[in-house]
């Protein structure tokens, strides 16, 4: 069973564009192996951004592992005016930086911050609506609050990183809107429940399938090396061991100001 996913993923290889092989990939195995490759493609990227190098793995920590048990742990999911700012300078540091949009986000009142992300959370499940509750915040569009979401519901939400969205050929070119967001988590939640038929950990989760996309992208551009084990990269490789599990230790907006 395990080599016909090994041939499927080899087959795909040939068959399209870098950037889409992986979510054609069915094996958890490849899946988890690029997982376990994440925090070192976070630190190539952090230590590419020049003046700023290391901002990125460091506000990337936080993201992924503070501020959902901060989360968490309140009486009811929400954010407050400090955490949404940083959330944005995330964003803003991982991808493109556009200062008017920290601006912006930094604006809005600590009530309206609080109030506003307690409803999108109780909203859920219906993600569209939280979005939409979520956008009435100055400088958030549907990126911004599928982040929000996704620190506070991972199981249920995935952030719409640029790379991510382009990984699926389908939702190419990224439309900042929330009928594209709405399109990107179906194919998002379609490979979780894909993975956890597969996997018989079944712990995958919208988010985790987005941060492997992201991290499989930004490999590909910055630091392709990091890839070389997995058999998505070359159509030639016959692989007859999967080197990574020799290796237990490792792992539209408002028209006032455009948003994302």
């Amino acid at each position: 069973k395990c080599r016909q996913f090994l041939s499927h993923c080899v087959y795909l290889s040939a068959s399209m564009s870098g950037s889409e092989r992986l979510y054609c990939c069915q094996d958890p195995d490849v899946w988890r192996g690029i997982y376990g490759k994440y925090w070192a493609v976070v630190e190539a990227k952090s230590a590419g951004k020049g003046k700023t190098s290391g901002k990125l793995l460091a506000l990337d920590k936080w993201y992924q592992e503070e501020l959902p048990v901060v989360i968490e742990a309140r009486t009811e999911r929400s954010l407050i005016h400090t955490e949404l700012v940083k959330l944005m300078e995330w964003k803003l540091t991982r991808g493109k930086f556009r200062p008017r949009l920290q601006q912006l986000v930094s604006s809005n009142s600590e009530e309206a911050v609080i109030n506003c992300t307690k409803k999108a959370f109780n909203l859920l499940p219906n993600i569209q609506s939280a979005i939409a509750e979520l956008s009435t915040l100055k400088g958030l569009g549907p990126a911004t609050a599928s982040a929000v979401l996704a620190a506070g519901a991972p199981s249920e939400a995935a952030f719409m990183a640029d790379e991510a969205v382009e990984s699926i050929a389908d939702l190419r070119p990224v439309q900042y809107t929330a009928k594209h967001y709405s399109l990107f988590l179906q194919k998002i939640l379609h490979k979780t429940k894909q993975l956890n038929k597969a996997d018989s950990e079944q712990d995958w989760t919208p988010h985790k399938v987005e941060l492997c996309l992201w991290a499989w992208a930004v490999a590909s551009q910055i630091q392709p090396s990091l890839l070389e084990e997995f058999p998505l990269n070359d159509a030639t490789q016959e692989t007859k061991e999967k080197p990574w599990k020799r290796k237990e230790t490792d792992e539209q907006p408002l028209k006032r100001q455009k948003t994302d």
